[in-house]
């Protein structure tokens, strides 16, 4: 969804550590080792455990670009978000912290606002040593959701999904949907229960695409400081856009594209049709209560 221009954003929800030195002497590399292994065991990841399978003996500068010569501080308005990527996460942030804490309260359920942090090449977290090969992920740990800009170009030139904004902001809001597991007591099944289709990694990961869906649906009515709303109407080629990214984040899509094959009892994030219909699932109710990927036989 584009940013209504207008409204104003609050870079403060977000470190920016791109350039400023956080990610030298990390130790990256060996092991699995970068690109499509990785992201098949970590993309859009929460075990605290996969980061310090990561390190090695190899150590990786940090970048320096910041997307700005101000980096996150720079992204002020919803015109900015619709300009910048960096800003458009920081938007996205914005309207996520303004959801789901009144959601939460219907529940009687308190939302601790949890960090976000924006990083190039690597980066040091509570759940290890990361860096850009892990994607997109949040940190139980530190309570913190992590995201290198760079993946969002692989997000379309590796993995085939659409490059609109809705696809990105998925992206931050499944993270998010992961931070709301951990407030609600369910992100330890993954770890319990770490792979297969039915699995529990399987069922915490479809969970958070719904999460995902659910904000998206009460999305346009989250309003900045002002009262201002944060995000235009939705449209059309919006939701189509979500529908790529989840479609293209499958495991089964992925596995297939790197090994020409599917091997449904590795699978740790759940097949493109179950990404795409739990998203889905999250949008058309607005329910949290339609989420329940744990109460279904077949998720």
């Amino acid at each position: 969804m584009s940013f209504n221009d207008g409204a104003q954003l609050d870079p403060s929800q977000v470190e920016d550590r791109r350039g400023s030195g956080m990610g030298r002497g990390t130790k990256i590399g060996g092991g699995i080792g970068g690109g499509i292994v990785v992201l098949l065991l970590a993309l859009f990841g929460i075990n605290p455990n996969i980061l310090g399978d990561l390190t090695g003996s190899g150590t990786q500068p940090p970048a320096v670009e910041s997307g700005g010569a101000g980096g996150v501080q720079e992204c002020q308005t919803g015109a900015d978000a619709d300009k910048r990527l960096d800003c458009r996460i920081t938007g996205t942030v914005n309207s996520l912290n303004a959801f789901w804490p009144d959601y939460l309260a219907d529940y009687n359920v308190q939302y601790p606002r949890p960090k976000t942090v924006i990083f190039s090449a690597a980066t040091n977290t509570g759940c290890g040593a990361a860096t850009s090969a892990v994607g997109p992920f949040y940190c139980p740990a530190d309570t913190t959701a992590y995201f290198d800009p760079g993946f969002f170009d692989e997000l379309v030139t590796r993995f085939g999904s659409s490059g609109g904004p809705l696809a990105q902001e998925y992206v931050v809001a499944h993270e998010f949907g992961h931070h709301v597991q951990n407030v609600l007591g369910n992100l330890d099944q993954a770890q319990q229960d770490p792979q297969g289709p039915q699995s529990g990694a399987v069922r915490v990961e479809l969970q958070a695409d719904c999460y995902a869906g659910l904000w998206v649906r009460h999305a346009t009515t989250q309003t900045d400081a002002s009262g201002r709303p944060f995000l235009d109407p939705l449209t059309e080629q919006d939701l189509q856009d979500a529908l790529s990214a989840a479609s293209a984040v499958g495991d089964d899509r992925i596995q297939e594209a790197a090994t020409g094959r599917v091997s449904p009892e590795s699978w740790t994030h759940g097949s493109s049709e179950q990404r795409q219909k739990w998203f889905y699932q999250g949008y058309t109710t607005g329910d949290i209560n339609k989420c329940d990927t744990f109460g279904v036989p077949t998720p």
